[in-house]
Formats: C-alpha cells, sequence, structure tokens
C-alpha cells in the first residue's frame, strides 16, 4: 500500500453515516471554547456530497432567522461526533442549490413517502480484519463437531444392517401364511 493511503487509512473513521442529498439531519459538532468543550446539533438539509475517500465533505444548509447558512462538514473529522437522521428527503439532483433562492416551505424538500428513518451506517474499516479469525474459528469448531456426527452414523448404520435381515424373516413368513389362507378357501 502507498504511504499516503495508509496514513489516511489509519485517520479514517471505521464507519460513516450513510446519507442522501435532500434529507434533514443534525450534526453534532464538538466544538472548543479556550479550555472547555462542548456538543454543538446543527439541523439543516443536505445539499450536496463531493469528495471521497478521507476528504469527503458533506454541506448542510438551515436558514436562521431568516438568514441562510451553509457548513461544509468532513465526513471523516474527528469534530463531527455523530449525524441522524431526521427526514428522508426526495431528490432528483446531485446538487440543490436552487434551495438557496427560496424562502420558508418552499425551501425544504419533499419527504419520501414509506421511507423510514434509519441511522444506517457504512462500514469502512474492521470488518476484513474481524471477518477473517471468525471464519477460521468456525471451520474448526465445524470440523470438531463433524468427526463425533460421523461415528455416530456409522454406528446407527452398523445396528440397522444388523436388524435388516431379521425384518426380512418375518415379512417372508407373512407371505407363506398368506398362500396357505389363500389355499384353504379354494379347498372348501
Amino acid at each position: 500500500m502507498d504511504i499516503i493511503k495508509s496514513i489516511e487509512h489509519e485517520q479514517m473513521k471505521n464507519a460513516i453515516p450513510d446519507l442522501k442529498v435532500g434529507d434533514t439531519v443534525k450534526v453534532h459538532q464538538r466544538i472548543k471554547e479556550g479550555n472547555r468543550e462542548r456538543i454543538q446539533v446543527f439541523e439543516g438539509i443536505v445539499i450536496k456530497k463531493q469528495g471521497g475517500g478521507l476528504n469527503a465533505t458533506f454541506t448542510v444548509r438551515r436558514v436562521a432567522y431568516g438568514c441562510g447558512v451553509e457548513k461544509t462538514f468532513l465526513i471523516h473529522s474527528p469534530m463531527v461526533e455523530k449525524v441522524e437522521v431526521v427526514r428522508v428527503g426526495k431528490a432528483r439532483r446531485a446538487k440543490l442549490y436552487y434551495l438557496r433562492e427560496r424562502l420558508g416551505k418552499a425551501a425544504k424538500t419533499k419527504e419520501a413517502i414509506g421511507a423510514r428513518i434509519e441511522n444506517k451506517e457504512i462500514v469502512i474499516k474492521g470488518a476484513e480484519t474481524e471477518e477473517a479469525p471468525v471464519a477460521e474459528e468456525a471451520v474448526e469448531t465445524v470440523e470438531e463437531t463433524v468427526a463425533p456426527v460421523e461415528e455416530a452414523v456409522e454406528t446407527v448404520v452398523e445396528e440397522v444392517k444388523e436388524e435388516a435381515p431379521v425384518a426380512e424373516e418375518p415379512a417372508k413368513e407373512e407371505a407363506k401364511t398368506e398362500e396357505t389362507t389363500e389355499d384353504a378357501p379354494k379347498a372348501e
């Protein structure tokens, strides 16, 4: 792996929120004021997503006191604590710049009908490292359980083979008794 990519991979979050353009979201952002640190919530509509990898960003727009405010957040920033989806919006474009010119209810996107609000996260790293050992353990446990099952099946098969000839003999005797009963009515 390239040196720059390896450094970027270390800085990336394990899971990022699944955002779409048009969604109304609450972004919980850490803010440092002197020696204190607090979390501030910024709620608005996602008007664009851009970039990829460590440089991926999304821009959120809201109207506060009659003035439009847009903030751009890095998805992998440690200052972004979490992102909650409040409302799933319906957008037919990748960039919703036309909302800048609108006021009031017209500045909102329509809600997607029947959409469920789910805080999905896309797992980026950590999945490969966790799945490999689990798969090896599963193979070992399967091998451990298969051996006793195979032995049990062999013993059952042997028992059935021993009982099988015994089961055939009574069937032959029943056939002989049926022949004698059939002969008896003919004689009368």
